[in-house]
């Protein structure tokens, strides 16, 4: 699943040890701004310290997520998990409007001693 969030606060990254070695868990909050009321949803980075560090507060991104939930003494959470983050292509801008192509002036058809004026001195 994807949506399109604006950056509004990234957490301090939690790291800790398991069975399966060392992890890193950084939480980042992103506002949909295409919403009528802004919703705001928690997007957590498992082991994704550089994606989260590349991440600008303000700037809009694309968000790739699986929704995980799972059970803990008798209750239940959920996470929203970002497997990919990509920044929202702004509108390409359009080339400037270049100048029309040159087009030379037609030169006027002079037949020689027609009533030309020679004001050229010799």
């Amino acid at each position: 699943m994807e949506f399109e969030g604006r950056v509004l606060e990234i957490l301090p990254a939690v790291t800790g040890q398991s069975a399966r070695g060392t992890w890193e868990r950084q939480i980042v909050v992103f506002e949909q701004p295409n919403k009528q009321y802004g919703k705001e949803i928690a997007v957590t980075f498992m082991n994704k310290g550089q994606d989260v560090a590349s991440l600008r507060i303000g700037e809009l991104y694309t968000v790739s997520f699986d929704i995980e939930s799972r059970k803990y003494q008798d209750r239940w959470y959920t996470d929203v998990r970002a497997w990919r983050i990509q920044p929202v292509q702004s509108q390409p801008v359009p080339p400037a409007v270049d100048m029309p192509p040159f087009v030379e002036e037609p030169q006027p058809a002079y037949s020689a001693g027609a009533g030309v004026i020679d004001d050229m001195p010799f």
